[in-house]
This record gives structure tokens, C-alpha cells and sequence, in this order.
């Protein structure tokens, strides 16, 4: 019984494979063609359906392993590890932020909640008006946390969604004041370790930047996405590194939920709708509004964008993972790289 059952799981991965190809051969194909031309210099594909690797895949001088700053993919994996705070009973969704963090008090400010920083809700900007400045002095994050404390709220709690990077900031210090660990250290006890991503880390993880690929960014500012200051941070917003390969596991999991990181309510919770009625939809950390990734994929599939030309994404519909990770910034990756492939992975199979 148990031969036949293996025999057969081996039969569908190779029909689930060879109905792939076409697409698949195509996002290569992408990845391919834009290394030669030299206009990339890195790349690594991942993409799995309903559990089976399809393909796993280095381009220009990346390898199927190396490891790429992330950018913005760390964001659910910061409300993850949050997430995980709540299901242990340590915090509420509906605790003010201001109960973490007494400093952010005033100005409309013990409105925030935990779920506005999850959904983008909050009010806080993007990134703060001395954001350069901060950068430029190598300002460690404590002080960013200080100037999120005092920045104006831009709209009433829960009035609009609108991108907050700086919302997640404050989701990391929440947890690092209850767990009392560095974040980092708890990203990945908490996260990385259960889901079995040791080359994962927020900031460096100990690791050499040149053993990493390097951002296409022109320039060598001491605080650019390349300096030791900016990879070292451990922006909750943006600053975690891994591989395609693991950065697969962690949207997997989010596909087949068990008992090593949260709940599956929980789970399910994070990749659906938590803003109806206002201007976007917003998941739990993840964006899930119909259209963000392939034209292919369901209106259900979930993910996140990067700004140093990363993306990740999952659909229930198919059971399709696909994280593709470059070193072309996305503001010239998107449309010729990130979507293009996105649309070719997520291709009808049969």
C-alpha cells in the first residue's frame, strides 16, 4: 500500500512538472536573457506547487543558495513572529501601541493599535521626514523608534490604509520589549528555526556582505543597500536576508499551516482581507489585493514586493509558490523582470 502510494505521489510530481514546463521555461528564459544583456547581475527563481519543487534556479553570478537582502518580504516575516506573540496570549490585536510602548502617547496617538501597524492602518508614514538624515549618521534603530514616537499621524487610525514601513518598526520594538530579546534573535528562534531556514537572518546574521549579492545601486554611500551600516541594521521593515529556497518555505507554509509557528485560524487570517471597506485591501503583513502578482494567479493569492527587485507570493488556488530575488532595484525590475516572470510561473498547468 504504502509503494503504491509513493508511486503514485512520484507520478503526479511529474505530471504537475511536465504541465509546468511551458511557463517555467519561459521565466527562465526572462532571468536568461536579461543576465547575458548584462542587465542583471543576479537572480535566483524558486517555485513550488502543491509541495513539489518545480524549479530551483541561479542566473548571472547567483546560485540557487545565494543569499539576497530581501527588502520589504521581511515585513510578514516580522508580523509572523508578532503573530505568533498573540497566539501565546503575550499581546492583543486590539492592544494600543501605547500599552508597549508608553513614549507613543499624544496627538491622536492612543488610537494606534497593534492591528492598524499590521494593516497599515496607523496614520504613520513610510518612512520618517529625517529618514536620510538618520541614515546618513548610521543612527542605530532605537533612534528610529524615537522619532516614530513623535512623527504626526497623517489620518485618524484606521481611516485609510496607507504604507508604513515605520508601523512595522514599532511591531518589532512591541515584541522585543514583551519577549526581551534583541528582534533579530527572536526572528529567528521564533520563526526562521521552526520552518527550517537556517541561512535566513534580520540584518547580516555574522555572514560577509561580498558572500551575499550585491544591489544594483550606483553610487557608494555609506548607507546605501550595499554598506555594512544599512545590511547590519536589522530594519524589521526590510533589512532580512535568506535564499529563494527559504524564502519558499516560509510562503508554504502559509499554503499548509501546522502547529510549528501558529495556528492555521491564524494563518488564515493573515493572508485575507483585514481592511474591507477602505481605499486597499491588507492582510496580517501580507498584501492580497487581486492583481498584485501574476495575471494569472486567483483573486486569493498573497505576497509582497521588495525595493532592492525581490518578489514572493502564494496562491491557495493552485498551491503555487513562486520567490524570485534580484539585484535589480524594483523600480527597474517590476515591469521588465518581477512581473513578467510572476505572469509565466503562475500560468494555468492544465
Amino acid at each position: 500500500m504504502l509503494r503504491r502510494r509513493l508511486l503514485a505521489s512520484a507520478s503526479l510530481a511529474g505530471v504537475v512538472r511536465a504541465l509546468a514546463a511551458g511557463g517555467l521555461d519561459r521565466a527562465a528564459g526572462v532571468l536568461e536573457q536579461a543576465a547575458a544583456s548584462g542587465q542583471l547581475r543576479a537572480a535566483s527563481l524558486y517555485v513550488s506547487r502543491k509541495g513539489t519543487t518545480l524549479l530551483r534556479k541561479g542566473f548571472g553570478a547567483a546560485s540557487p543558495d545565494t543569499v539576497f537582502l530581501l527588502a520589504s518580504i521581511t515585513k510578514p516575516m516580522t508580523a509572523a513572529a508578532v503573530m505568533k506573540l498573540a497566539d501565546e496570549g503575550a499581546l492583543s490585536l486590539t492592544d494600543p501601541v501605547s500599552m508597549h510602548i508608553p513614549e507613543f502617547e499624544g496627538s491622536g496617538r492612543g488610537l494606534v493599535t497593534i492591528r492598524h501597524l499590521l494593516t497599515h492602518t496607523s496614520g504613520l508614514p513610510d518612512m520618517l521626514p529625517e529618514n536620510e538624515a538618520l541614515r546618513k549618521r548610521h543612527a542605530p534603530l532605537r533612534d528610529f523608534v524615537a522619532g516614530t514616537c513623535k512623527t504626526p499621524l497623517l489620518f485618524k487610525p484606521g481611516a485609510q490604509v496607507r504604507y508604513q514601513s515605520m508601523g512595522i518598526l514599532l511591531l518589532a520594538e512591541i515584541a522585543e520589549r514583551i519577549t526581551r530579546k534583541p528582534f533579530r534573535e527572536y526572528l529567528r528562534s521564533a520563526v526562521f528555526a521552526p520552518l527550517g531556514m537556517p541561512n535566513s537572518s534580520l540584518g547580516l546574521g555574522g555572514r560577509r556582505i561580498p558572500g551575499t549579492a550585491q544591489c544594483q545601486v550606483t553610487g557608494d554611500l555609506d548607507w546605501n543597500w550595499n554598506s555594512p551600516y544599512w545590511r547590519d541594521l536589522g530594519a524589521p521593515w526590510g533589512g532580512a536576508h535568506s535564499t529563494a529556497p527559504e524564502v519558499g518555505l516560509f510562503m508554504e507554509y502559509f499554503l499548509r499551516p501546522d502547529q510549528r509557528l501558529l495556528k492555521p485560524a491564524t494563518v488564515a487570517s493573515m493572508v485575507v482581507n483585514q481592511t474591507a471597506g477602505l481605499n486597499e485591501p491588507r492582510g496580517l503583513g501580507f498584501m492580497v489585493k487581486p492583481g498584485s502578482f501574476g495575471k494569472a494567479c486567483s483573486p486569493r493569492a498573497f505576497g509582497h514586493f521588495g525595493s532592492t527587485g525581490t518578489v514572493a507570493w502564494g496562491d491557495p488556488a493552485t498551491g503555487t509558490v513562486c520567490v524570485l530575488l534580484t539585484t535589480l532595484p524594483a523600480s527597474d525590475s517590476r515591469a521588465s523582470l518581477l512581473a513578467p516572470v510572476s505572469d509565466a510561473v503562475a500560468e494555468p498547468v492544465a
